[in-house]
């Protein structure tokens, strides 16, 4: 262990090649390339050619193919290893650790913090030439032994982030159990997973993937809560608490409950999980948890009970799928949708809005927003287009809506200043932009998802909210006339001179970058 991270002087320390004492400890320390290139400042190209060199083809491929990137090559928004970092931290009984330069761990930790975990995170630091010699997989493999405590932890999760991904620390070397606490390893690379939404899903996935073979071993523990007397559907994707309870409710008629929510909040309620005939994909975009209930034989369904025709889709969809009789589904049909109608009618949302987020939940958001009355001609998602998501879409396109999957800043940026709506909801940027043009924006994280969607109780649920910011024009209207002036970008700010810009250290800036952008492009050509 040590309290130092450094890279600068990389390229002076020994690179340990050839035979090893034994298979692990080979594999342990793979051939690595010299020179500062695998410094958590190298460029994404860069770090998956590291990682390439280093076995990590397999990992990278499956994540080219779980989750496709769009025409932008990195992600926009938070470190991506902040959404399985958070499923961890949810989980009870269950421990984290993180291996990453000591700048990303620190960010990660403070913003899980800052977001509400209650526990510790585990770290193992390391320098240039633990990383280089395969020490950093022992002290990885140490801190795993010593916290492995069946008396307080049902399972470990360890996390590599970008520079041991891009060296190659074989995480998959680590033992599946230690005296009974399982170990969960995973990769979770900026460079290999786009956003913070799909690495929710590279936990979920390697969990359900552990869980679904304990199963197929033999009999498994049943959940604190007990076994459903009905047949169960499994819910994939984060939601609002009182969402499940509300889907429970319009799946009773159907003689159904609701199952788990994945990403679970312990360890056995993977197996209950798993035990449900029918997943219903709320989240289109948790690509690997498909993979493993269909593995699992199971029935994935699409989209989600929100408004009038979405519950009414989505009831038929789960009642087929369970083999419900068409007259059950009626009334079920029959019990919500009214209530649902008169809900939407009651808060109506009169306005043009444009939409955007990387939760993976805008295009049910959408939809809530068109039954409610408003104009929503744009959709921006970070998250990809996926089989799930398809009775969206064509609800969405039928209506006009404009839908851009793997939309990157500037495509939201973009439609909102072509569209000029009354109101932007989107990710900080967005709302930054927005305001600045006088536009009444929401936050979509904080403002939307922390609200009810599905049934009766998200009908109505967005009106108040939507329409309170939308009113506000007048006063975003009489804040940029008062800050009419004082500057912008580089010149904001109130000024006793003339603000001292210069251009020649940004050209000079600016030659370095292109001359590294034509250094790059020639290696590919190589």
């Amino acid at each position: 262990m040590t309290d130092e991270i450094r890279y600068d002087d990389a390229d002076t320390a020994e690179i340990i090649r050839g035979e090893s004492r034994d298979d692990r400890a080979d594999a342990a320390v793979p051939s690595l390339p010299q020179g500062d290139g695998m410094g958590c400042h190298a460029g994404a190209a860069e770090m998956e050619k590291a990682a390439r060199m280093a076995g990590k083809s397999e990992i990278l491929d499956q994540y080219a193919a779980d989750y496709p990137q769009g025409p932008h090559d990195k992600p926009q928004s938070m470190c991506p290893a902040f959404g399985s970092l958070r499923v961890g931290l949810r989980m009870r009984r269950v421990a984290t650790i993180l291996s990453g330069s000591a700048c990303c761990v620190y960010g990660l930790t403070f913003v899980s913090h800052f977001y509400g975990a209650r526990r510790s995170v585990g770290y193992v630091p390391f320098n240039s030439e633990t990383l280089v010699t395969g020490k950093l997989f022992e002290d990885i493999r140490d801190a795993v032994h010593e916290m492995a405590d069946p008396e307080r932890y049902d399972a470990i999760v360890i996390t590599n982030l970008c520079v041991p991904t891009a060296s190659g620390v074989p995480l998959r070397l680590l033992p599946d159990e230690i005296n009974g606490v399982r170990i969960v390893g995973i990769d979770v690379p900026g460079f290999g997973v786009p956003t913070h939404a799909e690495a929710k899903d590279v936990l979920a996935g390697s969990m359900l993937n552990y869980a679904r073979q304990e199963v197929e071993a033999g009999p498994v523990q049943a959940p604190v809560s007990g076994k459903s007397d009905r047949p169960t559907v499994t819910l994939l994707g984060e939601m609002f608490p009182a969402d499940p309870i509300g889907v429970g409710g319009m799946l009773a008629p159907l003689g159904l409950a609701a199952g788990p929510v994945v990403p679970c909040r312990e360890w056995r309620e993977l197996y209950a999980a798993l035990d449900s005939e029918v997943v219903a994909a709320i989240h289109p975009f948790y690509t690997s948890a498909i993979r493993e209930f269909q593995a699992a034989g199971r029935t994935i369904v699409g989209s989600a009970p929100v408004g009038h025709d979405g519950t009414a889709a989505w009831l038929a969809a789960i009642g087929e799928a369970y083999g419900v009789a068409a007259d059950k589904v009626a009334a079920a049909q029959n019990a919500f949708l009214p209530a649902i109608k008169g809900a939407l009618s009651a808060a109506p949302i009169k306005g043009t809005i444009t939409l955007s987020g990387y939760e993976g939940s805008e295009l049910l958001v959408a939809r809530l927003l068109i039954e409610s009355g408003a104009e929503v001609p744009y959709v921006g998602t970070a998250c990809p287009k996926t089989p799930w998501s398809a009775p969206d879409v064509e609800w969405l396109e039928s209506r006009g809506v404009k839908i851009k999957f793997r939309a990157s800043l500037e495509d939201d940026c973009a439609a909102m200043e072509a569209i000029q709506p009354d109101l932007a909801i989107g990710t900080t940027p967005v709302v930054q932009k927005g305001k600045e043009l006088g536009i009444p924006s929401l936050y979509f994280t904080n403002l939307i998802s922390a609200r009810p969607l599905m049934g009766p109780a998200g009908a109505g649920s967005l009106g108040q909210v939507v329409n309170a910011a939308m009113a506000n024009k007048a006063r975003m209207d009489h804040m940029r006339e008062f800050f009419e002036g004082v500057g912008e970008g580089d010149t904001a700010g109130i000024w006793e001179g003339s603000p001292n810009l210069r251009p020649d250290y940004r050209a000079q800036h600016q030659k370095k970058l292109d001359k590294l952008a034509r250094a790059a492009k020639a290696q590919e050509m190589i």
